[in-house]
């Protein structure tokens, strides 16, 4: 996907004014993001530390590769409120290793890594393999299970496989949360029951995506998180652009209006949640 140029200074004080309006004391968590990514190379250092004073309380940057998570870890080390995820995406699983799951494992160990992710299965494309990506799935569900952490995942046309495997390990021992939801309520379903959290980000403001309005509406809301996944999928009205963590607010609209509830209550029970669900239950609620 392409991500085009950060939207101009006169759209990020938007952002800010939506972020600040009735909820002067409400902070919000974004569960997903890859700031590590080159998208951010010109003004990173700039945007992450305008975070804190537009009320986003934490960011779990998440590992797709181990070049990525290595980015993550030292993104944690500069930074007091990221955290991090490590792990392979599907689409990266081709470099994986032995070797490289015992640095995993090591990686793991450090104190502000909060969970393994990002991983699943992804059969948008060919490569690597379906029996490739399925081997380090099983591997790196294990991982997370020797660790004690729960587990970020990532399915894309791979809904039955992805499902199938998780039932098998028994993924609902660790927990975690279904990245980028976007498969029905009948699966939403199977997911909740698991005792999943589902990641509700910038595709829920699209006018097309019913199916996903759909089960935000139908979830409740003691098992929803906010993301980004920046600097992808961000939301309207800056469709198209590069996403980040400033522009939840209109994450956070579009779901009190699906659900008929005030944005102070979104922000409350979604940053509730997504310290439930990392475990960071020693994170005051604001700065």
């Amino acid at each position: 996907m392409e991500v085009t140029a950060c939207p101009g200074p006169g759209q990020v004080k938007e952002a800010l004014v939506l972020i600040n309006e009735k909820r002067t004391n409400a902070m919000i968590i974004d569960t997903h993001a890859h700031y590590d990514d080159k998208a951010f190379d010109e003004d990173r250092d700039m945007l992450l530390s305008q975070l804190p004073s537009g009320k986003i309380q934490l960011v779990v940057n998440i590992g797709a590769s181990i070049r990525t998570t290595k980015n993550t870890l030292e993104l944690m080390s500069r930074y007091p409120f990221v955290y991090g995820a490590v792990g392979v995406h599907p689409s990266e699983t081709g470099e994986l290793t032995e070797p490289l799951m015992d640095w995993l494992q090591e990686a793991a160990g450090q104190p502000k890594v909060v969970a393994v992710g990002e991983i699943g299965l992804d059969y948008y494309w060919d490569e690597p393999g379906r029996e490739i990506q399925k081997h380090w799935f099983v591997r790196q569900l294990n991982l997370a299970r020797k660790l004690g952490l729960p587990v970020v995942i990532h399915s894309r046309d791979a809904a039955k496989d992805t499902l199938d495997i998780m039932k098998d390990q028994k993924a609902g021992d660790m927990g975690g949360v279904i990245h980028c939801f976007s498969y029905g309520v009948e699966m939403a379903r199977e997911y909740l029951d698991m005792g999943f959290y589902l990641g509700i980000g910038g595709v829920v403001t699209f006018k097309n995506a019913k199916k996903l309005k759909e089960v935000v509406e139908y979830m409740p809301m003691d098992r929803m998180v906010l993301e980004t996944d920046c600097p992808y999928l961000a939301p309207e009205p800056f469709r198209g652009k590069r996403n980040s963590s400033l522009y939840l607010p209109h994450v956070v609209k579009a779901v009190s209006e699906i659900k008929g509830i005030s944005q102070e209550e979104v922000i409350a029970k979604t940053s509730d949640n997504a310290r439930a669900m990392y475990r960071l239950y020693d994170q005051e609620r604001t700065w």
